[in-house]
């Protein structure tokens, strides 16, 4: 009799294990594709937003995080998505992306840095307006894109992805990203970017305001007129 139950209850357990395993597939699929076509919706009528940032970037090697606070703002021109931040803690910086490239300025010092990523362009733009902007179907194109659920972030119940990039290029920068959007808005409201060395960069978003009138010179760097232009790369 114990062996009748024995080798009842491990058919149970391996039934319902089949059975589970048949239904979450099908489950992240499903709200996967949810998320995805709200950012779908959220894109085709985005225009700008603006949001307070917070940008930590963790360095395993040190075991240091280093915190930078400011605003942040997002505008279509055109297909593009302009990105520029206004950074005030716990220097004055700023950075703005523009035409495929990127500037940023550090009054501390008054230089310019200047990167152009030339064919490398199309995955810069895939993780500096990752969640603004952006058809979340596009996504698929470049990622492997996994649903994990929902998570409350800044008093949001966000709907979490994990991204891990497709392309061996830009795994080389990037071993994977998570985001979190918020469904009603269909917008990021955090993001957290792995490098392969165990580095990352962790973004978070709050007051954010959708499709409102940006200030007149968000997008203008605030140089002085003997402020160096460099480009690193060369």
């Amino acid at each position: 009799m114990r062996v009748v139950s024995k080798t009842l209850f491990v058919g149970t357990v391996a039934i319902i294990w089949l059975l589970t395993a048949a239904v979450w597939p099908q489950t992240d699929s499903v709200g996967l594709d949810r998320v995805l076509t709200q950012m779908d919706a959220a894109a085709r009528n985005f225009r700008t937003t603006e949001a307070s940032v917070v940008w930590d970037q963790y360095q395993k090697v040190i075991d240091e995080t280093e915190t930078e606070k400011g605003k942040i703002y997002f505008r279509r021109e055109g297909a593009e998505i302009q990105m520029a931040a206004d950074f005030f803690e716990p220097d004055k910086k700023y950075v703005i992306y523009s035409g495929g490239k990127v500037q940023v300025y550090q009054p501390k010092i008054d230089q310019v840095n200047e990167y152009n990523p030339g064919k490398n362009r199309s995955d810069v733009e895939s993780f500096l307006v990752l969640g603004f902007g952006g058809s979340g179907h596009d996504l698929l194109k470049s990622y492997e894109v996994k649903f994990l659920g929902s998570e409350t972030v800044n008093d949001v119940a966000a709907e979490k992805l994990d991204l891990t990039p497709k392309s061996a290029r830009l795994k080389n920068n990037i071993a994977r990203i998570l985001l979190w959007i918020d469904p009603t808005r269909g917008i990021s409201v955090q993001q957290q970017l792995f490098e392969p060395s165990g580095d990352y960069h962790l973004s978070k978003y709050s007051e954010i305001q959708i499709n409102q009138k940006l200030p007149e010179n968000a997008f203008k760097l605030k140089t002085t007129g003997k402020t160096k232009f460099v480009s690193p790369q060369g």
